[in-house]
Formats: structure tokens, C-alpha cells, sequence
């Protein structure tokens, strides 16, 4: 699941993860709140998430509260990778500190970072 309000980044990050063959199915949800609604209603069910940090309306962080809210099954081996341009030492601090990220990776993905997160 790629939870992005940008169409652009979501399209860049889209073709990288499918280059990458990192999933068999990629979800593409431009608002966090429709991605919530979508984890609790059980109609996407990922493992793994790349979420953006600066979104309208709910942040990254603010998801992250929503996200641990959620009785979902799956919940504790979901991958949460924070995806986001932010250079603010704060979030990235904010990133690691949060039991359900896995790692910060700064936007664009890249192939690269791709990888390196497979490992």
C-alpha cells in the first residue's frame, strides 16, 4: 500500500516497488483517511506500507495514531516504511521512535533504497 497525496511521487514510487518486483499488487490510496477506512473495513490488507510524512489533513504521524487504533490481524508484521523529501531531524527521529515504522526513506525512492530495504 503506497498512501501518498502527491500523483507525481505516487507515480514515481509506483514504477520503482513494480520494476522492483516488491509486490504483487500495489495499492495506491492518496488519502490517509481512505487508507484507514480501507485497513479497518478489511478491504486492503498489505504488508507493507509506504507512507508519506506531509499530507492535508492527516499527517504521516497522525496516521501512525490512527493505524495503532485499528484490531487488525496483521497489524504487527505489516512493514510501515516512512516515505517522505523531509530533511527535519525531527521526523526522522519521530520515524525510528515509532514501534510500527521500519525504516525512514527519503523520496524519490530509489532502487537502490529499494533494495536495501528487502534485506
Amino acid at each position: 500500500m503506497l498512501i501518498d497525496d502527491n500523483y507525481i511521487d505516487n507515480f514515481v514510487t509506483r514504477k520503482i516497488l513494480e520494476s522492483g518486483n516488491f509486490a504483487d499488487n500495489i495499492i495506491v490510496i492518496q488519502s490517509p483517511h481512505e487508507a484507514i477506512e480501507a485497513l479497518r473495513s478489511g478491504s486492503v490488507k498489505p504488508d507493507a506500507i509506504f507512507l508519506d510524512i506531509r499530507m492535508p489533513m492527516m499527517s504521516g504521524f497522525e496516521f501512525l495514531q490512527e493505524y495503532e487504533a485499528l484490531e487488525l490481524d496483521n497489524k504487527e508484521v505489516v512493514k510501515i516504511f516512512m516515505l517522505s523529501s523531509s530533511l527535519d531531524p525531527t521526523d526522522m527521529n519521530n520515524s525510528k521512535s515509532n514501534r510500527y515504522v521500519a525504516s525512514f526513506v527519503h523520496k524519490p525512492l530509489t532502487q537502490q533504497a529499494l533494495e536495501e530495504l528487502s534485506t
